[in-house]
């Protein structure tokens, strides 16, 4: 059965449905018979993955301890390059390859600055890599697709609808991120593809504002792939990039109305230990009025390396003094604070 898609918005893009359940070709500029080439080799290169964690891991409480999404293969030696959450503080991985059949896989890095992650395929037959694009030439109006290895439609059109920076309440910061829409349901993981068949991105989150400026658009935050380029090297020899640990203080923040409010406290983390509280409203570091969630990240980051002290100008919940209290953090490597696999 043929199914054929008009997306007038897409009209360089046609997309045909193939014999096989869930999967689609997809026709750039480029005859049929290359378009079914293509779309074979990116078949072969996305699969599925599914991790476990021990209950007593940290990110256990909140990512759970049974995490499924899609890996994308970039090298001949089984390489996986997938979202980093899905394996954090996993000790192995399972991949679904193109055949449908399971192989087991290593958990190779994890890197928490870019949010990637790096598993490793025990035996890699039938995977057939996809190249690394150039994320930072796809802008807002292009065409792409997103690809994951399972969901009830594994392979949609998406366009770009912003390219911005994303701020993460977990101490989490992506300069020039890629937001698309319309949403894939099955992101975790997923493949953004480009018009030439390489790898654009790497699917993060279902966002409902993609298009920026708090205007409500259904979408999706991919990392782009040039994010990965400087640090992959490290990532494979250490499992962790090669320079110095940005300070971690284990607070997790919410921005309303320019006011930098914690809504929760990593257990036995560097602010714990300070005495932050949920509620708590952080007005200033060392001082400096902080004017909103992104000044107060890269202020934080630039105050050393781990392991740095930081003093935080704090309005203590239910205080009612306006007067900001100090807090001196004693910072610490974040992956110190997990339980991670002594695979990386």
């Amino acid at each position: 059965m043929v199914r054929k898609f008009s997306i007038p918005s897409l009209q360089c893009l046609s997309f045909i449905s193939a014999v096989t359940v869930g999967l689609f070709a997809f026709a750039l500029t480029v005859s049929p018979q290359r378009a079914a080439a293509q779309t074979n080799d990116i078949l072969k290169a996305v699969v599925g993955l599914k991790a476990e964690v021990p209950a007593d891991a940290r990110t256990a409480t909140f990512l759970g301890t049974e995490r499924q999404g899609t890996g994308v293969v970039i090298d001949d030696n089984g390489l996986i390059l997938t979202i980093g959450y899905l394996i954090l503080e996993a000790a192995g991985a399972v991949i679904t390859g193109p055949d449908g059949k399971q192989y087991a896989a290593t958990v190779t890095a994890y890197d928490h600055d870019s949010g990637f992650g790096l598993i490793r395929a025990r035996n890699p037959k039938g995977l057939i890599p996809l190249r690394l694009g150039n994320s930072s030439e796809i802008k807002e109006g292009d065409q792409a697709l997103a690809v994951s290895h399972g969901g009830p439609q594994p392979i949609i059109p998406a366009r770009v609808v912003s390219r911005r920076t994303f701020v993460g309440y977990w101490e989490y910061l992506v300069d020039n991120a890629i937001f698309t829409s319309p949403p894939h349901s099955f992101h975790s993981g997923a493949a953004l593809i480009g018009e030439d068949g390489r790898l654009l991105g790497i699917g993060s989150l279902f966002v409902g504002d993609a298009g920026g400026g708090g205007r409500p658009l259904p979408g999706n935050m991919f990392l782009p792939v040039d994010e990965l380029k400087p640090i992959l090297a490290d990532l494979l020899v250490r499992g962790k990039r090669s320079t110095p640990p940005r300070p971690w203080i284990g607070v997790n923040t919410n921005e309303v109305l320019g006011r930098i409010i914690v809504s929760r406290v990593s257990p036995n983390g560097p602010g714990a230990r300070a005495g932050i509280d949920v509620g708590d409203i952080i007005l200033g570091l060392n001082g400096q009025p902080l004017r909103d969630q992104t000044h107060f990240y890269r202020k934080l980051w630039r105050s050393g390396s781990a392991g740095v002290t930081v003093p935080l100008d704090i309005l203590p919940k239910g205080q009612p003094s306006l007067t900001a209290k100090r807090f001196e953090v004693q910072s610490m490597d974040r992956l110190e604070w997990l339980k991670l696999a002594p695979t990386f």
